[in-house]
């Protein structure tokens, strides 16, 4: 009764709101009805009925509003009546499991059932996930402590993965709950990539400011009045204030080049011009080095969509590496060919060298910033361990591939892939 009336007094509020909305208009038709009463003598049989109309005609909007409002109700239920739990689960990316008071599996999603594998309607969840972290959660939502929490856990088999799990009651007294898994695995894997970057690049900054800091030391006190010492300290430390500049350099590159948006289409690069300029450019480096470099380019045009300066950089690259770590092959290979593998036409620039080569083991990770097969020797060849990264970097951006094949004692061959229009 409390709700009919309600409904009522609602149903009245909006007939008068609309009368007054609508007040100038009705206003206006009763004056011409009267005015056609008056002076067109039309029956009063027909004023009490034109009256009415025009009534009816400004209380019409309510009406089909209200029957507009109902419709709209009404289907909004019916849909909701179709969906299930189940219907909502599957539509659910992250793996999702409805399980009740006793803790037992009601239902699991297929994303759940792809993370986890062996669950079904019935199993115990304490059983299934014997994590501390997951009875605690469990405990705490099912005594009614909380109505939601989250907790970090980690599944081990059949391959580590790291996921911040919700549970929480469905509805009100439902005895429902729904544990929920977010896939935090790629954030955790960026966030040790970026602390084990800052922890690199701060070694290899510290160890030369240590290197500068020794010798200004040593020309302070011993060495102070020791011209010999002093001309070979100072050569050191201007060696090792380069070699911070280089990185520097590098850790600037990389930071503009992930900043970088993906190329866009329209920009032409000659890589047979852009490849002779690079070649030219170190051709003092391979004199210095005792390497000779060698050209083999396929005839035509050779151009690609690219950004000239990026592509530069990358041959200069490789072939700064191999004039450095091949250089006792004595010679190094610049080839560009069309490649054309049916599914991916395009050109392929190959750099090779006959020097010692690359032992297989070291072949994936070698991209990898700051990784360096020897230590050593690339700090000698004063190499800071991000040219291959800017290398990768650049070719992810220009929808490009690196593909490294070498054998130990044959040399190594970097072979540069862009796709071709």
């Amino acid at each position: 009764m409390t709700d009919l009336g309600a409904e009522q007094k609602g149903m009245g509020q909006a007939i008068a709101a609309r009368l007054w909305t609508s007040r100038w208009l009705l206003a206006a038709g009763v004056v011409a009805v009267l005015i056609a009463y008056g002076f067109a003598g039309i029956s009063a049989y027909v004023l009490v009925p034109a009256l009415l109309l025009l009534l009816a005609a400004a209380l019409l909007p309510v009406t089909a509003a209200r029957h507009s409002a109902e419709s709209a109700g009404a289907i909004e239920a019916m849909g909701l009546q179709r969906l299930s739990g189940e219907y909502l689960a599957a539509a659910v990316a992250d793996p999702l499991i409805i399980f009740d008071q006793a803790a037992t599996i009601v239902h699991a999603n297929a994303a759940a059932f792809a993370a986890f594998g062996g669950i079904a309607p019935g199993i115990s969840l304490p059983l299934k996930f014997r994590a501390p972290e997951m009875q605690a959660l469990l405990d705490s939502v099912l005594s009614g402590t909380v109505a939601s929490d989250f907790v970090d856990y980690t599944e081990k088999l059949p391959v580590e993965r790291a996921y911040r799990v919700s549970a929480s009651s469905v509805g009100h007294g439902t005895d429902l709950y729904v544990l929920v898994f977010k896939d935090q695995s790629e954030a955790r894997r960026i966030d040790r990539m970026r602390a084990d970057f800052i922890a690199n690049a701060s070694h290899e900054l510290r160890t030369p400011l240590a290197s500068i800091a020794g010798f200004i030391e040593t020309l302070r006190g011993p060495a102070r009045n020791d011209p010999a010492a002093r001309e070979q300290f100072l050569q050191i430390m201007q060696n090792q204030t380069g070699r911070m500049a280089r990185l520097i350099d590098d850790l600037l590159s990389l930071s503009r080049l992930e900043m970088k948006p993906y190329l866009k289409p329209g920009t032409e690069v000659d890589l047979r011009q852009t490849v002779d300029s690079v070649i030219d450019s170190l051709g003092p480096l391979a004199r210095e080095n005792n390497v000779a470099i060698e050209r083999d380019f396929a005839e035509g045009s050779l151009d690609v969509p690219g950004d000239r300066d990026e592509l530069f950089q990358v041959f200069e690259n490789l072939l700064e590496n191999a004039c450095k770590y091949g250089r006792s092959g004595g010679r190094v290979v610049v080839s560009i060919a069309r490649g054309d593998d049916g599914s991916e036409p395009g050109i392929d620039v190959t750099i090779r060298d006959f020097g010692p080569g690359i032992p297989e083991e070291h072949i994936p990770r070698i991209t990898e910033r700051f990784y360096r097969i020897d230590v050593e020797t690339s700090r000698t060849q004063k190499g800071t361990g991000l040219g291959l990264s800017i290398v990768k970097h650049i070719l992810t951006r220009h929808n490009a591939r690196l593909t490294i094949k070498s054998e130990v004692g044959k040399g190594a061959a970097f072979s540069v892939h862009l796709p071709a229009h």
